[in-house]
């Protein structure tokens, strides 16, 4: 049976900086498990399955499971249930937040964090099954057990049409089918296993324009496994990394997130690197194209993209400009002497690349370019010390639920709940009763937050100082981030606030001042806060954003929830420490302030680039001005908002928002016009800040009796849609999310609307 580590590292490639605190992996015990536990496991995932079409998410029921082994909860209170037109009392609050709290506490770990599925991207497992199967690596890594739950989760995930999605509750691509395909045939799948599915699957591809019609990652991805050509790809030549800075267009101004991806695809581009060509790849080669392999037209093929896949359409100019660097100038750079300057180009990516390896302690800023950062270091060296570094963080990765093992959009979301947790927690005013969960996330917190800078000329590496600042997931990952250390620094904020003999001793001011030079550093001109770094170039760089799947890659763009987080951990610390640099707080919350007001549609909302999505926005849109000091009878963008928000409040009193405002950026409620405990979590709060109690708070109180309503007999909240979202079109699980934003919800509304009135 599979069971879950937490901060455990025995592995001696392993490094850390604080002893693994935060890390998560799941282990194949066959000894472990007694017959009846086994059974809820099988029912489980029996469950998922027969229902996989109409939930399509898991609801990470091993990682329960497991806890209700070994943490079970104390007391389960009885459940609260609201009758129609019956009034909500203070006690039948109070009754729902301990058993919502009494769950979520049994479901931390040891180290104080709490960990959960981070998947939903169907585009990251392929890339790691393709890399360990060019290294030869890839029994080694991945055991019988591994290859059995990832091939659930594929089959699990596939559409009823035979395609897969960009992410589990997407429509079918051919990025997500073909991807998925080959990674099935790699792990030992025939072209006809799956009941048919395999071969439903392959149908879908071949009918939609073969793999020649994969996007531009996926045809990079195809290439180094050997079934597509390097002359299929555009460009991406190395040499951009020896451009001067002063440029626009050079990568250290771009987005990391984008640069750090395109920076190791550079890098096997201009080595045309393609692994070893075994009968499975020649069999591929047959079953991914309607025509013979020979017979393709590679040059046609460079900008074939399937209309499902296209979200982001080429312009002219890129046309252009893949066209000229293609047919003008690799040419050049593949012979001498113009191969003199394509030789150090390769060398100054890994040398960037070894940078990124070494101080993220092989984790890497994200799972595409973990694995392809870890194929770069095995091109350069099969036998290197890089290489065996990457191999035991590829298990920091890798998540498992009833719906298989799925790979992770980062290594987790560790900081980011636990922050959120401490502050849904606070908020109810019950802390004397959970002093003991509030020690242990605060001890976690304390202990991820980032202590130096990266190391050398951050100039020189195109990082941002770090010194202070909290990451989304762990120490050892490390990248700092603007509102991941806002809401770190405000959980610390308020946590210092209560007995150091109930939650433990508070921060050290001086680690205090440094989060707070993190959040003035990240501070743009316009007033706006983008995520890892400052906006370091502009907009119309979006133009030759080459991933015709994603939105907005190119640039940091300043968001309304970075910034917005930034003014309230800034007003908290205001409060506390006034006499640290208030001339520039004090002018850093104005000029945010004027940004949020400023971005605001014409009707009322913000877009939300970090999950779905205008419910979203708005939470820390209005939480912000009002943190700014701003409220609903002196600011018309907080009346816009309430009206914006109350305008959306379905039948059943709650919010439900679909994925679907992300990618077609309008508000959309999911199907059937069900409210979700995420969406209504987001508006209640929102709406209680911008004082709603005090004018009408029915909505408040409707709300709040379907949250009541919809908690489960055990305590938890059920796992509905996918909330997470990133560049615009693709969904992320946030699995803390259906516990942490209805106690938040319910415990302002237990504290500042039932007390109050």
């Amino acid at each position: 049976m599979w069971r879950l580590k937490i901060a455990e590292g025995e592995n001696p490639w392993l490094r850390t900086l604080n002893n693994h605190v935060g890390r998560q992996v799941w282990e194949f015990d066959p000894e472990l498990g007694s017959p009846d536990e086994k059974m809820e496991i099988e029912k489980a995932r029996r469950d998922f399955y027969n229902n996989r079409f109409e939930k399509k998410h898991s609801a990470d029921l091993l990682m329960r499971i497991q806890f209700a082994r070994g943490n079970p909860v104390v007391e389960v209170l009885p459940q609260v249930k609201i009758k129609d037109a019956e009034d909500i009392t203070e006690e039948m609050v109070t009754r729902t937040l301990r058993r919502a709290i009494n769950f979520h506490s049994s479901i931390q770990g040891h180290d104080g964090h709490w960990p959960g599925d981070y998947g939903g991207p169907m585009f990251l497992m392929p890339g790691l099954v393709i890399t360990l199967f060019v290294t030869g690596a890839l029994n080694a890594v991945l055991s019988e057990e591994h290859v059995k739950e990832i091939c659930r989760y594929l089959y699990n995930h596939q559409n009823r049409d035979g395609g897969w999605g960009l992410h589990i509750e997407g429509h079918s691509t051919m990025f997500g089918s073909v991807l998925s395909y080959v990674t099935l045939r790699l792990l030992g799948q025939e072209a006809n296993d799956g009941q048919g599915a395999m071969e439903r699957g392959r149908n879908w591809i071949l009918s939609h324009g073969s793999a020649t019609a994969i996007t531009s990652w996926g045809k990079m991805w195809l290439s180094v496994l050997g079934v597509f050509e390097w002359s299929g790809n555009n460009p991406l030549p190395p040499e951009i990394w020896l451009l001067p800075y002063m440029l626009p267009i050079h990568p250290g101004r771009m987005w990391c997130h984008c640069r750090m991806v395109y920076l190791p695809m550079s890098y096997l581009y201009g080595k045309r690197f393609v692994g070893p060509i075994t009968p499975t790849i020649l069999s591929l080669r047959k079953e991914l194209y309607n025509v013979p392999y020979h017979e393709i037209d590679w040059n046609e093929a460079r900008n074939l993209c399937a209309k499902e896949d296209l979200y982001y359409p080429h312009p002219l100019v890129q046309d252009i400009l893949w066209g000229t660097l293609h047919k003008a100038v690799e040419p050049v750079l593949m012979h001498w002497p113009g191969k003199t300057l394509r030789e150090k180009a390769l060398s100054t990516a890994m040398e960037h690349i070894h940078y990124e390896d070494e101080n993220t302690r092989y984790i890497c800023i994200g799972p595409v370019n973990k694995v392809l950062n870890m194929l770069c270091c095995w091109v350069e060296d099969p036998n290197s010390e890089a290489y065996k570094l990457h191999l035991p963080r590829i298990h920091d990765y890798l998540w498992l639920a009833e719906d298989g093992m799925k790979m992770q959009g980062y290594n987790g979301s560790q900081l980011w709940d636990t922050a959120f947790a401490v502050q849904a927690i606070i908020s109810t005013n019950l802390i004397e009763e959970y002093g003991p969960v509030l020690k242990k996330a605060h001890t976690f917190i304390k202990n991820t937050q980032v202590l130096d800078d990266c190391p050398g000329d951050l100039s020189f590496w195109y990082r941002h100082i770090s010194k202070g600042a909290w990451p989304f997931s762990t120490t050892d990952h490390g990248w700092p981030i603007s509102d991941c250390t806002a809401e770190g620094l405000k959980a610390v904020l308020l946590l210092s606030k209560l007995p150091s003999e109930t939650v433990g001793g508070p921060l050290d001011v001086k680690r205090l001042y440094d989060s707070v030079n993190v959040i003035l550093s990240l501070q743009n001109a316009d007033g706006g806060f983008a995520t890892y770094e400052l906006t370091r170039s502009y907009p119309w760089l979006e133009l030759i954003n080459p991933a015709e799947t994603f939105g907005d890659i190119v640039i940091d763009y300043p968001y309304v929830e970075c910034t917005s987080a930034a003014i309230q951990a800034l007003t908290s610390f205001r409060k506390l420490y006034p006499g640290h640099r208030q001339q520039e707080i004090d002018i850093c919350i104005k000029m945010a302030a004027n940004f949020i007001e400023r971005i605001q549609a014409s009707d009322g909302s913000w877009y939300g680039s970090w999950a779905v999505c205008f419910t979203y926005a708005i939470w820390f849109g209005v939480k912000g001005l009002v943190a700014a000091g701003k409220n609903f009878e002196n600011c018309s963008s907080i009346r816009k908002a309430c009206n914006f928000l109350l305008s959306k409040q379905v039948a059943s009193g709650g919010w439900g928002e679909s994925y679907l405002s992300c990618q077609n950026k309008v508000y959309s409620n999911l199907e059937g016009n069900r409210s979700h405990v995420v969406n209504t979590g987001w508006a209640m709060l929102a709406l209680i800040d911008a004082g709603q109690a005090k004018r009408d708070p029915t909505p408040l109180h409707r709300a709040a009796g379907y949250l009541i309503n919809s908690q489960m007999e055990s305590g938890d909240f059920p796992q509905q849609e996918i909330m997470g979202v990133f560049n615009k079109n693709c969904m992320i699980t946030y699995a803390a999310y259906r516990c942490i934003f209805p106690i938040w919800a319910l415990g302002e509304y237990r504290t500042r609307v039932l007390q109050v009135t």
